[in-house]
């Protein structure tokens, strides 16, 4: 990482001091630093999980009739990743953890059936849902009123280390693609965190950043913007830059390195260390640190790129005089305000028989925005998908509806008709399986938006729908026992199946 820079020359240090001060009092006041009662119920939750994997997999051990010294050997283990990993996890923040398991511990059977069984058999465990068809399949469930996203990753080896090097090359040989893709997060984490020259000041650093990212709706991958792993490696590259700084000229160095850097010339922690082949993918490419040139998942569109360029741009200008009398952080941090920067709006409306149904259809629909994002951009040119989430609460049918600025004057608004058709073949193209909801696209003026809050409402519900779809548990579905591949006659877990495929089984 590059070093550099330091404070800002020409002011007494007393005024940094002073400023680094007042952003931490900001972070304070918004609710960003969690309690100490917050901290110790999800250290409790992983202590709980780590023993309910342990007892798991020597449980598929013995079903694998290993001898008696490699059951009592075998071992597996939860490492905690995303915000909670770094250590820059809210209140209301879910807990990313992966389990690591041995070499005979399959996902399909072990994890996604007998592990689910024995979770859903806890009493501290509600809402176990598995997520099969994700890019990183998990197993996603609440623990303690904690909501955890579980995905599985297999390691040739009979035990895992409670600590294990998941950068040690020892214990990546050979691994499915899969688990590769569910270590990817836990490794990125353990670079970023060895890196970084004062961890305390990136952890307030990416507070800070992301705060400003979801307030000025830039923040969330899935809408084509900045997601979690973004954030925290820009806030590391920038952290790299300074040896001697403050929180204050960190913030303030964040958004004048990016908004004049040279898009797409990649973001890199490590350079030189895996040499590049080609041209590096998308509008912004950022490197993660811990794979040989490995990149960020990216959803950037033109319309979003034009969008984060906008704000980069507009933090720097808030900040370059952060030292001056009078200067307000709050100001940086200031809501969106959609209402009065478009005239126009594509409505979203999603809507579904019962909430259940619902939260499953949304999490599909926005795992597919990147698609409908393009469309619209076709049609109408630049595009700002704002990830605020609305209830019209004068419909019966449970919905969600989103408002995404269209920046146009005049508008063809019967277009917004073809954008519906083809944005609708892609959704049913894919592998949906619970109840279709219904989606309904319609273009409106900024004067139609909801009358009780501007569009920049923070005013959501904190039960926000995850990008998730589960296999449906109906009344048309029997318990069908699943049997070991390994020990005959031994229930291993029940999977749900509707009934004429159960009849089929049983002939």
């Amino acid at each position: 990482m590059r070093k550099g820079g330091g404070r800002n020359k020409g002011f007494p240090p007393s005024m940094e001091d002073e400023s680094s001060i007042s952003l931490r009092q900001l972070m304070v006041n918004e609710g960003l630093i969690p309690t100490l009662e917050d901290e110790e119920k999800r250290r409790v939750v992983l202590n709980k999980l780590r023993k309910i994997v342990v007892r798991w997999v020597k449980n598929v051990a013995w079903q694998r009739r290993l001898p008696q010294n490699q059951i009592d050997a075998t071992n597996a283990t939860i490492l905690a990743y995303g915000s909670y990993g770094l250590g820059v996890y809210g209140s209301e923040s879910d807990i990313d953890a992966l389990c690591i398991g041995p070499f005979f511990a399959t996902i399909a059977e072990d994890f996604f059936i007998s592990l689910r069984d024995m979770l859903k058999s806890r009493r501290e465990v509600s809402e176990v849902h598995c997520v099969k068809d994700a890019k990183v399949p998990l197993i996603r469930f609440k623990f303690d009123g904690i909501l955890v996203d579980l995905p599985y990753a297999q390691l040739r080896v009979l035990s895992i280390p409670n600590n294990v090097d998941v950068l040690n090359p020892f214990f990546l040989r050979d691994i499915d693609e899969t688990s590769w893709k569910s270590l990817s997060g836990v490794r990125a984490n353990k670079c970023i965190l060895q890196l970084v020259p004062s961890l305390e000041l990136f952890q307030s650093l990416l507070r800070c950043v992301k705060l400003w990212a979801k307030r000025r709706g830039v923040y969330g991958n899935l809408n084509g913007f900045l997601g979690g792993v973004h954030m925290a490696i820009l806030a590391a590259f920038v952290c790299g830059y300074e040896s001697n700084a403050t929180l204050s000229s960190l913030l303030a160095n964040f958004f004048y390195i990016f908004a004049h850097w040279q898009w797409p010339t990649p973001v890199v922690l490590l350079e030189d260390t895996y040499p590049a082949t080609g041209a590096p993918p998308g509008l912004m490419p950022i490197q993660l640190p811990c794979g040989s040139h490995q990149y960020c998942n990216s959803n950037i569109t033109r319309s979003t790129f034009y969008k984060i360029m906008a704000e980069f741009l507009r933090g720097h200008n808030l900040t370059k005089d952060y030292l001056k009398p009078n200067f307000s952080w709050k100001n940086l941090f200031e809501l969106y305000p959609y209402a009065n920067s478009y005239t126009w709006f594509t409505k979203i409306h999603l809507s579904a028989a019962n909430q259940e149904d619902l939260s499953d259809w949304v999490g599909w629909v926005k795992s597919r925005f990147r698609c409908l994002l393009s469309k619209i951009e076709e049609v109408y040119g630049i595009c700002d998908p704002n990830p605020t989430e609305y209830v019209e609460t004068y419909t019966k049918q449970p919905n969600i509806v989103f408002y995404w600025g269209l920046q146009l004057r005049t508008i063809n608004v019967s277009d917004i008709e073809s954008v519906e058709t083809e944005f609708l073949k892609n959704l049913n193209s894919g592998s949906f399986q619970g109840p279709v909801g219904r989606i309904q696209l319609s273009v409106v003026k900024a004067s139609q938006l909801p009358k009780n809050g501007e569009c920049a409402s923070n005013n959501r519900s904190k039960k926000v729908t995850k990008t998730c779809w589960r296999i449906r548990e109906n009344k048309q579905c029997n318990n069908v026992p699943v049997y070991s591949h390994h020990l005959p006659g031994y229930v291993v877990g029940y999977q749900k199946m509707a009934n004429r495929e159960a009849d089929g089984m049983g002939g």
